[in-house]
């Protein structure tokens, strides 16, 4: 067979073809058309196939991205996909969403020399969405049946890895979620143009025919304490997420039509799954013929942007305090935005929020420039004296990250530990909290992060309760021989 590798020599990185900026301004599909065979064989068979493969080495689930790019550039299509999914429970969705730019293809070998990155995240989505076409994917089947139970609270991705991990293991597990649908933010909080809906109910359908039961519409704290599910279950573990919007205490800060990101966000996507958004029809929430101010440079404020264009707001601007290099949002993001008309206002930030009738009307901002490194490396954000102004705004929208909810007192558990961010505080090495039995994953131990480390952290913690029920199994046993 001849060698099917090594051909960024001589083949250029080409992606799906993307939609044209005008045609999806129109309407929330996904942007990118799909690869044909031969042209995925082709990208795939860029890969130099490292010895120190940095791809790999980058991803937080430590994909084997080599082996299976090359098992795709052979055509071995099936082989690819089991190799795909032996480390990841996603790959469809990562190869969606995950800020390929700054993990696995910004550390592509080839990429550092100039030939331009194998496009692995288009490769990977092309792997899975063919495993499903072709009937590939699967529920897990385990091999034995366990009598122990986990309860997991939060059906994102975090909560659905771990489900899925310990299934295959032959736990019982139910996921526990106070929304009416699985997926958490890859639901309500992503665009339709970033990931359609139907891939990630496909996952959750899937979980579920593989014995997970779901409880939907199921506040912890609510309809059960956290004390009460850790009597009904072995192990219970917290994979919530972080929903307590950032804000910002500015003057205006409290007039109309100024929204934290995730409410904008949420009333799109119930809007485009189907539901009844009064806040949207009404107006509220909806950025038609509006001039909408973005503030933040997150792959949140990206998803704001986005959905405003398409909504269709009459400008639309992102506001951001540092530079774009050093933005942390996606910097292919970021060209899809401007392609699709966002303005961006860099090394610029909010003084105030100023209107009439307790309705917004424009942004006070001023310049800033880049001063000396913080502790963490980043330069310092400084307001340049004297350089004051104005943005007219009759929508802003507050997109500066996620904070965690008090869960000590929404589940009714004080004597749960948290850091002083307010995340889960946690025994790294085991994932499990203070208390016997109850385990942390995702960014409610983390901290706002992406999906991807949230399935790894799921992954993880699934490994980790494994180890712990085990333990608690062979104790007994163990003391009897004795």
């Amino acid at each position: 067979m001849p060698n099917r590798m090594l051909k960024f020599v001589n083949l250029e990185q080409r992606t799906p073809p993307k939609r044209s900026a005008p045609e999806r301004r129109e309407d929330f599909e996904e942007i990118y058309e799909e690869f044909d065979p031969d042209s995925a064989a082709d990208q795939a068979g860029r890969c130099s196939q490292c010895g120190v493969p940095f791809c790999q080495v980058h991803c937080p689930v430590h994909n084997n991205i080599p082996d299976w790019l090359m098992l795709t550039a052979e055509g071995r299509l099936e082989e690819a996909y089991e190799v795909s999914q032996a480390t990841n429970n996603f790959p469809e969705i990562c190869g969606r969403i995950c800020p390929q730019d700054r993990l696995c293809e910004g550390n592509c070998v080839i990429e550092q020399a100039g030939h331009g990155t194998v496009t692995i995240g288009q490769v990977e989505k092309y792997i899975t969405d063919t495993a499903w076409e072709e009937g590939w994917v699967q529920p897990v089947k385990p091999t034995h049946e366990r009598d122990q139970s986990i309860g997991i609270v939060g059906a994102g991705p975090g909560g659905m890895a771990a489900a899925e991990q310990l299934r295959r293991k032959g736990y019982q597990v139910t996921i526990y979620d106070r929304h009416d649908r699985a997926g958490g933010l890859m639901i309500y909080g992503i665009p339709n143009f970033k990931l359609e809906k139907e891939v990630v109910e496909r996952r959750s359908r899937l979980i579920a025919d593989a014995g997970v039961v779901f409880k939907l519409n199921f506040e912890v704290g609510r309809d059960a304490s956290l004390a009460e599910l850790r009597a009904k279950h072995d192990a219970v573990l917290l994979a919530t997420g972080v929903y307590k919007a950032r804000d910002v205490k500015l003057p205006g800060a409290g007039l109309q039509n100024v929204f934290p990101a995730l409410d904008y966000l949420i009333a799109s996507n119930r809007k485009g799954l189907g539901d009844s958004v009064p806040d949207f029809d009404n107006g509220t929430l909806n950025a038609e013929g509006r001039d909408v101010v973005v503030i933040g440079g997150g792959d949140t404020a990206m998803d704001c942007v986005r959905t405003a264009v398409r909504q269709g707001a009459t400008s639309v601007k992102c506001l951001y305090r540092r530079d774009r290099k050093n933005m942390p949002g996606s910097q292919r993001e970021v060209a899809n935005a401007e392609e699709e008309g966002v303005e961006f206002v860099w090394l610029a930030a909010p003084e105030a929020f100023d209107g009439r009738d307790n309705t917004v009307e424009e942004v006070r901002a001023v310049r800033m420039h880049l001063g000396v490194a913080d502790a963490t490396g980043r330069q310092t954000p400084q307001p340049v004296e004297g350089s004051n102004f104005t943005l007219k705004a009759d929508m802003v929208i507050k997109a500066l990250g996620f904070d965690p909810e008090d869960l000590p007192v929404l589940f009714n558990a004080p004597e749960l530990e948290t850091t002083n961010w307010g995340t889960v505080r946690v025994d790294h090495r085991t994932m499990m909290s203070n208390l016997d039995g109850v385990f942390a994953a995702g960014d409610i131990m983390r901290g706002a992060s992406l999906v991807v480390w949230a399935i790894r952290d799921g992954r993880d913690a699934a490994e980790s309760i494994d180890r712990h029920l085990k333990a608690k199994a062979e104790g007994p046993a163990v003391m009897a021989a004795e």
